[in-house]
């Protein structure tokens, strides 16, 4: 079975054909695959299918065997394995995710590096929605007490549920120590993306992240559209921002709606032949 490696700013994806698999992944195959010891290594699969409401439909897998319904680099990461691999010739083209159907676009190619933008779609900060457990409409500015310390956050769904955590200093060793504890807490009923951001100025934002299904990691899409979603809500950042992460930088712009755009690199690591016992 073959497959292509890629990455968007260390956020590394698995890209398989689905018209190669005779059957659906399971869990454990899933799971071993993503494995970084006893696998390929990924932070999870991406599987093209037939999609009957765009051009091309997108399944993701975490690397925990869960599905999500949205990634802002595996999106770009599929957008260049269709384009790159003669799946398209159309520069801009729609993708179905579980989190609705958005847009990708070509931008520009260097060496072996592509760069796409995508339309994340609109930004929803009802709690229902998210999904997060409590009274209020809105999940903005609200406290959660973790390990004795209280941290105030943001909720929003990007197609799949994040909690933006703004503070005045940020490290991989917060993202590692708490991310775990706020993903699974109950008032999260599918579990949460956690973002711990600090904000540099009203266009630039530096963030680690603990991903749901995936744990730490170096760049998430989503998750960048998440905190500047989180920081235009608040007040406190401009409509086009720049989320800089331990894998690199992405741009991130918002409309006075909501309506997001991510654009940024994806670079190809391998292509080889996946054997299943």
């Amino acid at each position: 079975m073959k497959f292509v490696k890629s990455h968007g700013l260390g956020n590394d994806y698995i890209v398989i054909d689905g018209k190669q698999l005779k059957k659906k992944l399971s869990k454990k195959t899933i799971v071993k695959i993503c494995d970084r010891n006893f696998g390929i290594g990924s932070d999870g699969i991406l599987i093209l299918d037939k999609s009957k409401k765009a051009d091309f439909k997108l399944i993701i897998y975490n690397p925990d065997g869960t599905q999500a319904e949205k990634s802002g680099n595996g999106l770009r990461i599929f957008s260049s394995f269709l384009f790159n691999h003669g799946y398209t010739k159309k520069k801009v083209f729609t993708i179905e995710t579980r989190g609705g159907i958005v847009t990708s676009e070509f931008i520009n190619k260097t060496k072996n590096i592509s760069y796409f933008k995508v339309d994340m779609g609109k930004a929803e900060f009802k709690s229902k929605n998210i999904p997060v457990k409590i009274k209020e409409i809105l999940a903005v500015s609200k406290k959660i007490k973790i390990k004795n310390k209280t941290f105030v956050f943001t909720s929003v769904s990007i197609g799949n549920p994040h909690c933006v955590i703004f503070l005045k200093q940020i490290s991989s060793k917060i993202a590692k120590e708490y991310g775990p504890y706020i993903e699974t807490n109950k008032i999260f009923p599918k579990r949460i993306n956690v973002q711990f951001a600090k904000i540099i100025n009203r266009n630039k934002v530096e963030a680690e992240i603990w991903e749901r299904g995936a744990g730490y990691t170096l760049a998430s899409g989503s998750s960048s559209c998440a905190i500047v979603s989180a920081g235009y809500k608040l007040g406190l950042l401009d409509n086009e921002v720049k989320v800089k992460m331990p894998g690199g930088t992405l741009k991130i712009s918002i409309d006075k709606n909501y309506n997001l755009n991510m654009e940024g690199p994806v670079e190809e690591i391998c292509t080889g032949n996946l054997s299943f016992k």
